[in-house]
């Protein structure tokens, strides 16, 4: 029997993946060789601009944008990273209370204007409160991923060497975006008070949760090892699959083309609502190289 292919792999931590980093879950097929990269999202940039791996996990703006620009990377309908967002708003107690109206042409931080949460936050301003993408000053440190998109006029750019939270303690910003960083404690809290509830409500309607991550292969291994990409797909919905249920219920994970579509759909029109997207992306095209390789497997 041939030894299995060999995939240079960038995946987050998480209980759907605990069974392939740890060997639990294995392939005749595929071997995953991860490479461990903290923060994830720093595997990004490195994935897009020089495909530096064969699989990589992908902020969905990202890839989405990558596409776009025609880059050199193949989307899989694999979600892995899911969040209900309005939660990560935050403001500083000290200076007195925010409400969404009040960020009307305020200054609030986001590590990147691409950054998916924001793109999310940005969109639940606009369906909840009437805010367009505009109407706010995004501050921010880091550039997009994908170094031919340049952002909107209304974002300001400033040097990374003070957090979003000092940044907030020190009033530059009334408001900032944070993710897996969001600070914990009393001295911040969410500008959306009633966060929980509006998200619960908006995920029961839709279906789904908020996409952030997805998984991309470079074109190259698509292209060369399709049987390879095959087979690491099959084990991304195992390991999903044998995964512990979420205690809230509420999957961080989505498979297949199907199941994706309406999740990507909204998630285009937002990405064209905040002036994401060179040109106006479909379903259809965003998948179309990974349809052609997965076939049934990702039905």
């Amino acid at each position: 029997m041939a030894d299995p292919v060999r995939l240079k792999t960038v995946l987050g931590t998480y209980p759907h993946t605990a069974a392939l980093k740890s060997g639990d879950l294995r392939s005749d097929e595929v071997a995953l060789d991860f490479v461990e990269v903290e923060p994830v999202h720093k595997a990004f940039a490195p994935m897009v601009r020089r495909a530096e791996y064969d699989l990589s996990e992908l902020a969905i703006a990202t890839a989405l944008q990558a596409i776009a620009y025609g880059k050199p990377v193949v989307l899989l309908p694999a979600v892995v990273a899911s969040r209900l967002q309005r939660g990560c708003l935050i403001y500083h107690r000290a200076h007195g209370p925010v409400t969404p109206r009040d960020l009307a042409g305020a200054r609030v931080g986001v590590r990147a204007y691409t950054q998916t949460t924001g793109l999310w936050l940005r969109a639940h301003l606009a369906e909840d409160y009437g805010l367009a993408a505009e109407d706010i000053r995004w501050v921010t440190s880091d550039p997009a991923h994908v170094e031919e998109y340049a952002d909107p006029a209304f974002v300001e750019h400033v040097t990374a060497d003070r957090s979003l939270p000092d940044r907030l303690r020190a009033g530059e910003i009334r408001a900032a975006i944070l993710g897996n960083d969001l600070p914990e404690g009393d001295e911040f809290a969410p500008v959306i008070s009633d966060h929980a509830a509006v998200d619960r409500a908006w995920a029961a309607k839709h279906g789904f949760m908020p996409i952030n991550h997805m998984v991309a292969v470079s074109q190259d291994t698509a292209r060369s090892r399709p049987q390879a990409v095959r087979a690491a797909y099959a084990l991304l919905k195992q390991a999903a699959a044998a995964a512990p249920a979420p205690a809230d219920g509420m999957s961080r994970t989505m498979f297949g083309f199907d199941r994706l579509h309406d999740a990507v759909e909204l998630t285009l029109a937002t990405c064209a609502d905040q002036r994401l997207l060179p040109r106006r992306l479909t379903v259809g095209e965003v998948f179309a190289d990974a349809e052609a390789i997965l076939g049934d497997l990702g039905a």
